[in-house]
């Protein structure tokens, strides 16, 4: 299939037209196990592979949310030009529009972004709802939150502002390696974000956090139902 690119960024920059996807099937199964960032965040503790960011840092904009999807990265960084000179001129760089055209069903789009404006607004959310993003996470500002809340589009982000992005914020790379909070985050990388924060996981260890947090959740599962039976604070501590 033929990708049509808007010319907002150079062809070059972007470093992967089409990103590797999960198994659909193997998506449902961390869908399945509801809030799953504590036993993900377990998991990638136990292979040694830093992917856990708390909701102090990384919070959504809608309570109650959940989301897994593939990793569709943009590194945005600030510009040094006057906002008020650049406005005038109409001088925009963002290219947050080509990653919604170059986007999939089931992606999220992953923002290493400019704190103090805005690296996505209510029409990006509209494009990336249209296009079958499941959210978006962004190391940054984000605004016009009531709209992604109408539309149904749930954003994890560092801080959210009036502010626009246009003057202010240029669009460097798409599909590339990303830093959110400390993190590092590649195009395909798996995405699972709850209550609790958001976890990024390695390609090559999907399957291993999964093995694992279907465990973990399990075994919470069967604590909880031994505390509301009656065991014992000592028994369970034996188990």
């Amino acid at each position: 299939m033929t990708i049509e690119l808007t010319g907002r960024i150079a062809r070059e920059k972007i470093k992967l037209l089409e990103l590797p996807h999960t198994d659909p099937t193997i998506l449902a199964e961390f869908e399945a196990l509801g809030d799953a960032t504590s036993a993900v965040s377990d998991a990638l503790d136990s292979l040694g592979i830093p992917g856990a960011i708390s909701a102090s840092k990384l919070r959504c904009i809608m309570p109650n949310r959940r989301m897994v999807g593939t990793a569709l990265t943009l590194k945005n960084v600030a510009r040094e030009e006057d906002p008020f000179l650049l406005a005038q001129a109409n001088d925009s760089r963002m290219a947050e529009i080509e990653c919604h055209n170059l986007a999939k069903p089931g992606d999220v789009l992953v923002i290493q972004g400019v704190a103090g404006a805005s690296n996505m607004g209510s029409v990006g959310g509209r494009m990336g709802k249209r296009q079958g993003e499941v959210g978006a996470i962004v190391d940054g500002a984000v605004r016009d939150v009531p709209d992604f809340i109408a539309i149904g589009y749930p954003i994890w982000s560092t801080e959210i502002t009036p502010i626009t992005g246009k003057w202010r914020v240029e669009s460097v790379e798409i599909n590339g390696m990303v830093n959110i909070c400390g993190i590092e985050v590649h195009p395909g990388d798996l995405v699972v974000a709850d209550g609790a924060g958001v976890c990024f996981i390695p390609r090559s260890h999907i399957l291993e956090v999964l093995a694992f947090a279907k465990r973990k959740v399990q075994y919470e599962i069967d604590k909880c139902a031994e505390v509301d039976g009656g065991k014992r604070i000592v028994d369970l501590a034996k188990s």
